[in-house]
């Protein structure tokens, strides 16, 4: 809830963001998400293609001029994740599993990529703890494939458990 004020007070509009994702076996989903760039970014992002920080069919920015500043705290923290849980309760994501991808980078997949269409998409996964934004998007699908190759609950236990000093620590966050 504080967030939430924090978001109203820094940057006019809803605080929550709704966007579509894509999930297991390419199902499209909404996916909601506290809001940490000013309104309609996403008409922007064009304009800003030739700043892309990441490698492969996403698109990130270190220092995104569309981010307010509270949003770059949440974005630190990843406290805009937690509408995810909407997500989970719907049975759209799990807590852990491959980030969802959206449509546009879903068209760029080749094969080895699309693979990870296979689990469920999650709220935390490995790219998030091994450096999240610092990690190539081969390496990003190299975890994902590894998810997918050694899944278990404790599997599972071990990345949610990692995912605390990850977020803490705010590695790869942008």
């Amino acid at each position: 809830m504080a967030s939430a004020l924090g978001i109203m007070a820094s940057s006019p509009g809803s605080p929550i963001f709704s966007q579509q994702r894509v999930g297991r076996y390419g199902r499209r989903f909404t996916m909601y998400k506290l809001r940490t760039m000013r309104q309609n970014a996403h008409r922007d992002q064009h304009e800003l293609r030739d700043t892309n920080d990441v490698t492969g069919p996403v698109f990130k920015m270190r220092r995104d001029p569309r981010v307010f500043p509270f949003g770059r705290i949440l974005r630190k923290l990843s406290i805009d994740e937690l509408p995810n849980l909407v997500n989970v309760l719907r049975g759209e994501m799990s807590i852990v599993g491959p980030r969802p991808p959206l449509p546009g980078e879903v068209e760029n997949y080749d094969d080895f990529a699309l693979r990870r269409l296979r689990a469920k998409p999650g709220i935390t996964c490995l790219w998030q703890i091994s450096g999240r934004s610092h990690v190539s998007f081969d390496e990003w699908m190299r975890l994902d494939h590894a998810y997918l190759d050694n899944w278990s609950p404790t599997y599972d236990a071990m990345i949610f458990l990692s995912t605390i000093p990850a977020v803490l620590f705010g590695k790869g966050a942008y």
